[in-house]
Protein backbone atom coordinates (compact mmCIF):
# COMPACT_ATOMS: atom_id res chain seq x y z
CA UNK A 1 0.00 0.00 0.00
CA UNK A 2 1.18 3.66 -1.25
CA UNK A 3 0.78 6.21 1.34
CA UNK A 4 1.22 10.16 0.61
CA UNK A 5 0.91 12.81 3.28
CA UNK A 6 -2.24 15.13 3.71
CA UNK A 7 -2.10 19.15 3.58
CA UNK A 8 -1.41 19.46 6.91
CA UNK A 9 1.51 17.14 6.81
CA UNK A 10 2.79 19.03 4.02
CA UNK A 11 1.83 22.17 5.46
CA UNK A 12 4.24 21.32 8.50
CA UNK A 13 6.99 20.55 6.43
CA UNK A 14 7.10 24.17 5.05
CA UNK A 15 10.42 25.70 6.86
CA UNK A 16 11.93 22.49 7.37
CA UNK A 17 15.15 22.08 5.67
CA UNK A 18 15.04 20.79 2.03
CA UNK A 19 17.28 18.28 3.12
CA UNK A 20 14.65 16.21 6.28
CA UNK A 21 11.55 17.05 3.59
CA UNK A 22 13.53 15.07 1.18
CA UNK A 23 13.87 12.34 3.68
CA UNK A 24 10.05 12.24 4.79
CA UNK A 25 8.83 12.68 1.77
CA UNK A 26 10.58 9.50 0.19
CA UNK A 27 9.98 7.46 4.19
CA UNK A 28 5.88 7.92 3.43
CA UNK A 29 6.60 6.88 -0.13
CA UNK A 30 8.44 3.72 0.96
CA UNK A 31 6.79 3.35 4.19
CA UNK A 32 4.35 -0.14 5.05
CA UNK A 33 2.86 2.32 7.89
CA UNK A 34 0.83 5.70 7.76
CA UNK A 35 2.54 8.32 9.69
CA UNK A 36 1.54 11.82 9.98
CA UNK A 37 3.92 15.03 10.41
CA UNK A 38 3.36 16.57 14.05
CA UNK A 39 5.07 19.66 13.96
CA UNK A 40 8.27 20.82 12.18
CA UNK A 41 9.83 24.28 12.01
CA UNK A 42 8.88 25.88 15.54
CA UNK A 43 8.80 29.44 17.21
CA UNK A 44 10.26 29.72 20.77
CA UNK A 45 7.49 30.87 22.42
CA UNK A 46 6.26 27.30 20.93
CA UNK A 47 9.51 25.74 22.53
CA UNK A 48 9.00 26.91 25.91
CA UNK A 49 5.37 25.77 25.99
CA UNK A 50 6.86 22.79 25.60
CA UNK A 51 9.66 22.87 28.45
CA UNK A 52 7.17 24.01 30.32
CA UNK A 53 4.93 20.78 29.80
CA UNK A 54 8.48 18.54 30.24
CA UNK A 55 7.86 17.76 26.46
CA UNK A 56 11.65 18.71 25.93
CA UNK A 57 14.35 19.82 27.79
CA UNK A 58 15.68 22.55 25.76
CA UNK A 59 15.75 26.01 24.52
CA UNK A 60 18.31 25.45 21.86
CA UNK A 61 15.86 22.74 19.37
CA UNK A 62 16.68 21.84 15.86
CA UNK A 63 12.93 22.65 15.54
CA UNK A 64 13.51 26.60 15.99
CA UNK A 65 15.94 26.70 12.94
CA UNK A 66 14.03 23.60 10.62
CA UNK A 67 16.66 21.17 11.30
CA UNK A 68 13.54 18.66 12.93
CA UNK A 69 10.56 17.26 12.49
CA UNK A 70 8.30 14.79 14.84
CA UNK A 71 6.31 12.75 13.09
CA UNK A 72 3.87 10.22 14.55
CA UNK A 73 2.95 6.29 13.22
CA UNK A 74 -1.20 6.28 12.10
CA UNK A 75 -2.96 3.29 13.48
CA UNK A 76 -6.59 2.41 12.16
CA UNK A 77 -7.13 -0.16 15.57
CA UNK A 78 -11.04 -0.76 14.83
CA UNK A 79 -10.67 -1.40 11.15
CA UNK A 80 -13.15 1.24 10.35
CA UNK A 81 -10.74 3.30 8.21
CA UNK A 82 -10.55 5.93 10.60
CA UNK A 83 -6.68 6.66 11.79
CA UNK A 84 -5.20 8.05 15.53
CA UNK A 85 -2.12 8.96 15.83
CA UNK A 86 -0.42 6.11 18.27
CA UNK A 87 2.34 6.97 21.01
CA UNK A 88 3.48 2.94 21.44
CA UNK A 89 7.04 2.58 21.61
CA UNK A 90 6.79 -0.74 19.25
CA UNK A 91 5.46 1.36 16.26
CA UNK A 92 8.30 4.44 16.27
CA UNK A 93 10.45 1.41 16.70
CA UNK A 94 8.96 0.19 13.21
CA UNK A 95 9.19 3.67 11.91
CA UNK A 96 12.47 4.11 12.05
CA UNK A 97 13.51 1.97 10.48
CA UNK A 98 11.86 2.95 7.42
CA UNK A 99 13.24 6.72 7.92
CA UNK A 100 16.92 5.39 8.59
CA UNK A 101 16.46 3.65 5.33
CA UNK A 102 15.10 6.85 3.71
CA UNK A 103 17.85 8.79 4.86
CA UNK A 104 20.19 6.35 3.35
CA UNK A 105 18.17 6.49 -0.19
CA UNK A 106 18.64 10.02 -0.23
CA UNK A 107 22.46 10.13 1.08
CA UNK A 108 21.17 11.81 4.60
CA UNK A 109 22.41 11.79 7.88
CA UNK A 110 19.41 11.71 10.00
CA UNK A 111 19.34 11.02 13.98
CA UNK A 112 16.60 9.75 15.88
CA UNK A 113 15.49 10.80 19.28
CA UNK A 114 14.44 7.35 19.94
CA UNK A 115 18.18 6.33 20.08
CA UNK A 116 19.48 8.98 22.66
CA UNK A 117 19.98 7.49 26.07
CA UNK A 118 18.95 10.64 28.13
CA UNK A 119 16.00 11.89 26.94
CA UNK A 120 13.74 9.11 24.41
CA UNK A 121 11.72 11.07 21.97
CA UNK A 122 10.24 8.81 19.92
CA UNK A 123 8.43 11.49 17.52
CA UNK A 124 11.99 13.56 16.77
CA UNK A 125 13.90 13.48 13.46
CA UNK A 126 16.62 15.80 13.40
CA UNK A 127 19.09 16.65 10.91
CA UNK A 128 23.03 16.55 13.37
CA UNK A 129 24.56 19.51 14.35
CA UNK A 130 28.26 18.31 13.32
CA UNK A 131 26.66 18.72 9.31
CA UNK A 132 24.04 21.03 9.63
CA UNK A 133 25.50 24.02 11.88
Amino acid sequence: MAFRFGARSIARLAGVHPDLQRVMKRAIEISDMDFTVLEGRRTLERQRQLLAQGATTTLKSRHLTGHAVDIAPFLDSDGDGDKEVTWHWPHYRALSIIIKQAAKLEGVTIEWGGDWTKFKDGPHWQLPWKGYP
